[in-house]
Formats: C-alpha cells, structure tokens, sequence
C-alpha cells in the first residue's frame, strides 16, 4: 500500500513541476515554449483552453507512439488529465506572476525547464507508463540510438514550426526553451543516473495487477 501511495505521490509531485514549469514559460512573457507554440496555434483555431489543447495533442502522441512499440500505461493516460488540468488551474488562479522585464523573463524561463526536467523525471522513473512527449522521446531515442538531448530538441523544433504556422507565439523565450529543453532533461537524468532507454514500463494490464499485489501484500 505504501508503495502505491508513493507512486502517486511520485507522479503527482512531477505533473504538478510540469504543468508549472509550463505556466512559468508561458508567463515569462519571451515566447512561448515549443509545445505551447502549438498548443496556443490549436486554440487560434478552436474554443479549446491551452490546458484543453495539451490534453488533446496528448492523446494524438500516445496513439502514434502505441504504434511504435511503446506501453500506454496508467502513467501515461494520468499525465495526460493531470498536467492539462493544473495548467488550466494555474492560468485561472494567477499563482504564477507575468514577467515584465527580460531579465526575470530569462530567469523564469531557466527555472521552468529546470522543473519540467525534474518533473519528467519523477513520473517517468516510477515505471508506470510515460507521458506523451516523453514517451515520444524515449521511444525516438531508441529507435535511433540517438541522445535523448538530441531527440528531445528535434521534436521541440518540429513542434515549434508546426504551432508557429498554425500561429502560435513565437519570441527568443521559444528558442531557449526549443534548444535547452533536451539538455536540462539530459542533465536532470545524469544528476538521478537515470537510463530512460533500459527502462522497462508497465502497460495498463502490468499497472492494474502490480497495484492489486501492493494492496493484498
């Protein structure tokens, strides 16, 4: 049972980083982060909240990435309500200030990836399935063998041009996110000598049978 409720906790702690990590890159008023670029590019086009808009684009990655061999688990489909949900409350509560000059801007943007690389990490190692970008990413990384640095900002960049044309917010915030992400997800998962590509994750079967073990044991 208290296995269970530290996994919770675990992936609870790294959706909320994410999300606020997210909010903070948004708010740091440079440019929004690559995602957020395409995500604020679906709500030019919709009714959809940006929060709306991740979970949507969350679902899409998870098929494409399903049919790439990677498990969906309970993780994956909890990161996908979870973080868009916090975004939202957030965004609605004010809890993060908007940056009115470069230099907290900088600052703000710096801090924000920091967070959504230690974010990453929590959720990802607790082996209960990725979320959606990550697991993109991690999937990527082994098809190609490629770092998950390289990877990762492969698929900011091509996020980032899609919402750019889709016309998302694009300013220098966007290049540092685009460009440091990858790196701050690399460094985070030295710092914890975390190994995403010998990570084996539990699909829903997997999640749903080793959550029943934690209970009657």
């Amino acid at each position: 049972m208290y296995k269970i409720l530290e996994i919770i906790m675990k992936m609870t702690l790294g959706f909320a980083l994410c999300a606020c990590g997210t909010v903070m890159a948004i708010n740091s008023n440079l440019g929004l982060s690559p995602w957020d670029v395409f995500h604020q590019g679906l709500t030019n086009l919709t009714s959809l909240t940006m929060g709306q808009a991740s979970i949507i684009v969350g679902v899409a990655i998870v098929i494409i990435t399903s049919i790439l061999g990677l498990k969906v688990g309970l993780g994956t489909i909890a990161n996908i309500l979870v973080i868009g949900y916090f975004i939202d409350f957030i965004i609605y509560r004010n809890i993060i200030p908007v940056c009115n000059n470069i230099y907290s801007g900088i600052f703000m943007m710096i801090v924000g990836m920091f967070l959504i690389a230690i974010g990453s990490y929590l959720y990802v190692a607790c082996g209960m399935g990725c979320g959606p970008r990550d697991g993109l990413m991690i999937v990527l990384a082994k098809i190609t063998g490629k770092p998950v640095g390289i990877i990762r900002a492969a698929i900011e960049i091509a996020a980032l041009t899609v919402g750019w044309f889709l016309g998302g917010f694009v300013g220098i915030g966007t290049l540092i996110n685009a460009l440091g992400i990858g790196y701050f997800v690399q460094i985070v998962f030295k710092i914890f000598r975390f190994d995403a590509k010998s990570l084996k994750h539990k699909n829903m079967k997997q999640g749903l049978t080793f959550m029943k073990e934690c209970i009657t044991h």
